[in-house]
């Protein structure tokens, strides 16, 4: 099954962490790659330190280097595009060793929307490698066409309100 969480509205990585926790309750293995997340530890890492989740059964990896363009990003765009390009082929590796059975490319549509990695490569590792789990799992705005024609489940998040727009910054917890 392939499912997108997409559009212009929060909740698309809080959507697939929610799958990811239904999957592993079920006893599923899930391993999250998060390709634009940087560094920095966000809710869902200290979930799995806290719990002491083994990572055989969730595995979170940032291959990110952090926002691209925005809030004092100064790294040059060939870091950003060798990191996404790492994380696709440690995604691959990952799908071919058959230790998962739902991984979630966490902000993949970004990635491709920033032209950091190619639409084709992703969707030939779409149809490649889907087949090999039980979910794949896409996230991020801007998902193209192509990933939502092949997808089996699309859900699109919709921005009505946000307190950003009211120059509140985003909240530990709540949105990281």
């Amino acid at each position: 099954m392939i499912i997108v969480f997409t559009g212009n509205g929060k909740g698309k990585t809080t959507a697939a962490l929610g799958q990811a926790v239904r999957a592993i309750g079920d006893g599923k293995r899930v391993l999250m790659v998060q390709f634009i997340k940087g560094p920095w530890k966000s809710g869902e890492d200290f979930f799995l330190e806290k719990f002491n989740i083994p990572h055989s059964a969730f595995n979170i990896i940032k291959t990110g280097k952090g926002f691209v363009g925005i809030l004092g990003d100064s790294l040059p765009i060939e870091e950003h595009k060798r990191a996404a390009e790492e994380g696709l082929a440690l995604a691959r590796g990952e799908i071919e060793s058959g230790k998962w059975d739902i991984v979630i490319l966490d902000e993949i549509n970004n990635a491709v929307s920033l032209n950091l990695i190619s639409r084709e490569e992703v969707l030939g590792f779409i149809q490649v490698l889907s087949s090999k789990l039980q979910a794949l799992v896409l996230t991020g705005r801007d998902a193209p066409q192509e990933f939502i024609d092949l997808a089996d489940l699309v859900t699109e998040m919709r921005d009505i309100k946000h307190p950003f727009e009211g120059g509140v910054m985003a909240k530990r917890g709540i949105e990281y």
